[in-house]
């Protein structure tokens, strides 16, 4: 039969909703790297160029991820500046 669809039994997710998911995501993550960076090294920001390797044995582009998180600062949510004021980014507390 032409034209027979079969109605969704679960709402389509909406691309907003799919992109905080993967977002919120991505942030703990460079979180844990950042974290994981800092212990070893007792301080100081990672160079640009750097890549962290967590437990799990991936590669995480730390350097370039708190370069675009302060681009993007004024997007980030306040538990996620606190975030990383708490771990002593400067410009994360102003």
């Amino acid at each position: 039969m032409r034209g027979s669809y079969t109605a969704r039994t679960a709402p389509a997710k909406t691309a907003a909703a799919s992109r905080a998911g993967r977002g919120a995501e991505a942030f703990d993550k460079g979180l844990q790297a950042l974290q994981q960076y800092l212990k070893r090294e007792g301080g100081g920001a990672p160079g640009r160029s750097h890549v962290e390797r967590p437990p799990d044995g991936s590669e995480h582009r730390t350097g370039v991820w708190l370069a675009n998180q302060r681009q993007r600062r004024d997007r980030l949510q306040p538990a996620q500046l606190a975030a990383l004021a708490t771990l002593g980014v400067d410009w994360a507390s102003a």
